[in-house]
């Protein structure tokens, strides 16, 4: 598997470099993962970095990116934080990945059974993390089903991962909204930036 080099990034479409992420998660579900050099990727790398892709995903030990997609080293910008949520931090991250750095694809990745869904379900309050969890809430508000207060916890898994898949959506929303930089990136046909869903008991990414 080649290393990602500045003709090969600045080739790259937003829609292939999709593809390549999805043929990547297919390789990853068959356990037929691209065979890579990666000490001689740290040496092609060491003198620059053009990765295709930025993704936002969670702190979850079970959700790599660069694993779940088989991507090697320089291939991803991999921004990670409980919930996957942004804020200017992050968002400066994204532009500089793709304005400075040119990747192609913003992928916000939620995934199942999250744990800081799951805490912002039941409106966790511990430290630090009570200013995470309210990032979070919105989309525990804007899921309406199931009406039974009883049920919208984080016993609930059905009602989580609903949780869950909102906060992608509305997280692409945040990105658009807050970031003029990446909105006319993709209004311009420069980047995408996709939602998608892993799904912990089987490996498969689902985009939308």
């Amino acid at each position: 598997m080649i290393t990602q080099t500045k003709e090969t990034q600045s080739k790259m479409t937003p829609d292939a470099a999709i593809a390549t992420l999805k043929n990547g998660n297919q390789r990853f579900v068959a356990n037929d993962m691209a065979v890579r050099d990666l000490p001689n990727q740290v040496k092609q790398t060491s003198s620059g970095q053009y990765p295709f892709a930025t993704v936002l995903h969670c702190i979850d030990s079970r959700v790599s990116a660069e694993l779940l997609f088989d991507q090697g080293i320089g291939d991803v910008f991999s921004v990670r934080v409980a919930g996957n949520f942004v804020n200017k931090d992050i968002l400066g991250s994204m532009e500089f990945a793709c304005k400075l750095a040119g990747t192609k694809v913003i992928v916000v990745l939620g995934h199942t059974s999250c744990g800081a869904v799951k805490g912002a379900c039941d409106h966790a309050r511990l430290g630090n993390l009570t200013h995470l969890i309210k990032n979070i809430e919105p989309a525990v508000e804007a899921v309406s089903e199931p009406t039974d207060e009883s049920k919208r916890n984080s016993g609930n898994i059905e009602f989580v991962d609903a949780v869950a898949k909102k906060n992608v959506e509305m997280t692409l929303e945040n990105i658009r909204n807050q970031s003029e930089v990446l909105k006319e990136m993709e209004d311009n046909g420069e980047i995408k930036i996709v939602g998608a869903m892993y799904d912990i008991s089987d490996g498969r990414v689902t985009f939308y």
